[in-house]
């Protein structure tokens, strides 16, 4: 088994991973063949699947009750991480985390117990939170769009500390650490990897200083290439290289017109969901920027889905992926509909294309 290293250089070729189903389903809520489901079985049975078809990576997305209503279901991502730790060999583990949720010391540990049990195949998501309704019910103050940013980079300062095995004191505005030091910390590299974006620019300046890899909204090439040319110009709290991965949405078919018509199908489904898609818009912290830059740009699935324009005959988003590999994006992390049938088809299909074209040493 061979783990990433938070100093390590970027991998030879692209990596591909998928999300995990922890809401349910990643477009319409209406799909026949797409239930709405978070439950465990469901989850586990997709990344066992997933890494049996040779994706590399897995995303779990963090929420404790589902943004598209309470009447859903939702995966409680922390204890799932851990089971698949220990069920899968050679998948990357992704798990979200919003700072608002859980103190440094307590996460730090939970981090380095799911990286003993993975063998070193744990990364942590640092997410700022959006959905308001999960932090004000729970009776925790939801502070304003800038201010959570000081606090996550506060925390972010303690958890990296912390994750190293280092004896950790840190006296901060949000923090008061005293001499804390876990063990055992990772037997397999420094620390776990920690991820994190954000369409902000103090989210691009917290995790371009302190994460490891900045994971983009999904977007066509030539604003991903400005992206990428921006935050690698940022100044780096340890002076290594910022790694790069990206979120999108894959329908790929035969042809390039079957995959638009796919497409097309894919956005009048959508329209099924307005409704909800109106309930959770009052539910997002308005200064949330990366809701105000999706919502110019329709798209199905999360985080910039189609944008990224993965849309095409097997052919063309396997071109699509060189491109950005060639960018310097190092892990594409997919969303699918129906979720199983279409992860089988991009693994049969793309998935070979793309590791046939990729550059290597």
């Amino acid at each position: 088994m061979t783990a990433l290293l938070p100093h390590d250089s970027a991998p030879a070729s692209i990596r591909i991973g998928v999300w995990a189903n922890t809401h349910g389903t990643w477009a319409s809520h209406h799909h026949p063949d797409d239930p709405v489901d978070a439950s465990w079985a469901r989850n586990r049975d997709q990344i066992l699947l997933a890494e049996e078809l040779g994706y590399d990576a897995t995303l779990l997305a963090q929420h404790t009750i589902n943004p598209r209503g309470d009447h859903h279901g939702q995966l409680e991502a922390w204890t799932a991480s851990a089971a698949l730790a220990a069920i899968t060999d050679r998948i990357e583990i992704i798990t979200a985390i919003k700072p608002l949720l859980y103190h440094p010391v307590v996460l730090a540990k939970q981090a380095l117990q799911i990286e003993e049990i993975s063998g070193g195949r744990f990364a942590i998501n640092f997410v700022n939170a959006w959905f308001k309704p999960e932090i004000e019910r729970a009776g925790i103050t939801f502070i304003e769009h800038d201010e959570r940013y000081a606090y996550g980079a506060e925390w972010l300062t303690a958890v990296k500390a912390l994750l190293s095995g280092r004896s950790t004191t840190f006296h901060g505005k949000y923090f008061d650490i005293d001499d804390y030091q876990l063990t055992p910390p990772s037997a397999h590299r420094a620390r776990p990897l920690i991820y994190g974006g954000g369409e902000s620019e103090l989210a691009r300046e917290v995790i371009s200083a302190k994460g490891d890899v900045f994971f983009l909204n999904g977007r066509p090439a030539a604003e991903a290439a400005a992206d990428v040319a921006d935050l690698g110009a940022r100044p780096r709290e340890d002076g290594t290289p910022l790694r790069y991965a990206m979120s999108a949405f894959v329908i790929a078919r035969e042809t390039d017109e079957e995959a638009e018509a796919a497409l097309q199908e894919a956005f009048q489904r959508a329209e099924l969901d307005r409704a909800d898609r109106a309930e959770l818009a009052t539910k997002v912290d308005p200064n949330a920027v990366m809701f105000q830059k999706l919502a110019a740009t329709p798209a199905i699935g999360t985080n910039g889905g189609t944008t990224a324009g993965l849309v095409g005959s097997y052919d063309t988003v396997a071109a699509r992926i060189a491109d950005f590999e060639a960018l310097g994006v190092e892990l594409l992390m997919l969303q699918f509909q129906p979720l199983e049938s279409e992860m089988r088809r991009v693994a049969e299909h793309v998935l070979p294309r793309v590791r046939s074209a990729t550059v290597r040493p």
